[in-house]
């Protein structure tokens, strides 16, 4: 573990040394947050929120243990899905109707952890497939989250499987692949040492055979791949530090973001809960694989963090230097205003 210096998010004061599993980042100096009282806070009473930008210039999202935006459904579901369009200060979520609404609470009901927008068709990993807390199952959208179809197949071996997020509907993707990241492990809420990486061709998204995983670097620094899911290495180290995530790429920099929570302390009831008081780390890279370093970390932020932080790329500047956090603060669907301060 490494101390790492931190700007106050309000006044710019240097804090004292936290200490965090990467050092600091040769790019971004810190993140300085918005005042809480802008905080845009909507959709009360649902956590999670996992965003991607569509090819229809909305943001898709899915909400847990809610009834979405106003006008609010009529039921509580388990999972539900919600279109969000303008901007970040000012934008208007809009509840998605549609036959993968989940019902019920908890573990045993399917959760949306990651969602992608490619060439115009959503793709979505559920959470508690085997309806008691763990696995994960994908599955697809080509109408804007109407109606979906869900893969005959699911990963046992991870419970918390988000997608790496780019531009709107893929854009500006590395290469032709898509990417996706879980803590190694099979239940959503019990931390592991490390997170894992997968990739899989783009054209074959919705085949299980064609994903593969990170392994290693070899001499030269490039990642080897492997169809082996049990010859999977880890791209991220942090003991017992591992759990809920999300990961988008920032074009302008050049650099991936990674936030992460940190995950309430052992013996805790529910581990991943972080909605209403906890910290996070974001951790940035130039590829997805590494090397990380830490743009930002606290242990307690001055907000209720959420469980789940994404910064889409629809609400970055185009210097880079500007983002938004949506995350799942105090229950419901927030958006702070972040400004990177690079070195």
């Amino acid at each position: 573990m490494i101390g790492v210096l931190c700007l106050d998010s309000s006044s710019g004061a240097i804090e004292a040394a936290e200490v965090t599993p990467y050092p600091a980042s040769p790019v971004i100096q810190t993140i300085v947050w918005a005042p809480t009282n802008t905080i845009v806070v909507q959709a009360k009473d649902g956590d999670n929120w996992p965003v991607t930008w569509a090819d229809d210039d909305a943001l898709y999202t899915t909400w847990g243990d809610g009834t979405g935006f106003v006008t609010k459904v009529e039921r509580k579901l388990s999972c539900g899905f919600s279109r969000v369009t303008g901007g970040p200060e000012k934008f208007r979520g809009v509840n998605v109707r549609t036959d993968a609404e989940q019902f019920g609470q908890g573990r045993a009901r399917l959760k949306g952890w990651g969602m992608l927008s490619v060439e115009g068709v959503l793709y979505l990993w559920f959470g508690h497939a085997d309806k008691k807390g763990g696995a994960a199952q994908l599955a697809w959208s080509k109408d804007h989250a109407k109606t979906w179809t869900f893969a005959g197949w699911k990963f046992p071996e991870f419970g918390l499987i988000g997608f790496v997020n780019y531009g709107k509907d893929y854009q500006g993707a590395r290469d032709e692949f898509v990417y996706a990241y879980s803590h190694d492990g099979p239940k959503a809420d019990v931390p592991a040492d490390r997170f894992i990486l997968m990739r899989v061709p783009r054209n074959k998204l919705t085949h299980k055979s064609a994903w593969e995983f990170y392994e290693t670097l070899d001499a030269k620094g490039q990642p080897v791949w492997t169809p082996e899911i049990a010859k999977r290495g880890g791209v991220f180290q942090n003991h017992d530090g591992c759990l809920r995530s999300a990961m988008t790429y920032n074009a302008a920099l050049k650099r991936y973001l990674w936030w992460q929570h940190i995950p309430l302390p052992q013996g805790s009831k529910d581990r991943g809960d972080t909605r209403f008081t906890g910290g996070f780390g974001i951790y940035d890279a130039p590829e997805p694989w590494g090397p990380w370093t830490t743009a930002y970390f606290t242990k307690e932020w001055d907000f209720g963090p959420g469980e789940h932080g994404d910064f889409p790329a629809k609400w970055m500047s185009e210097d880079g230097k500007t983002l938004h956090l949506v995350f799942s603060g105090n229950d419901a669907f927030c958006v702070r205003k972040a400004t990177l301060i690079l070195r």
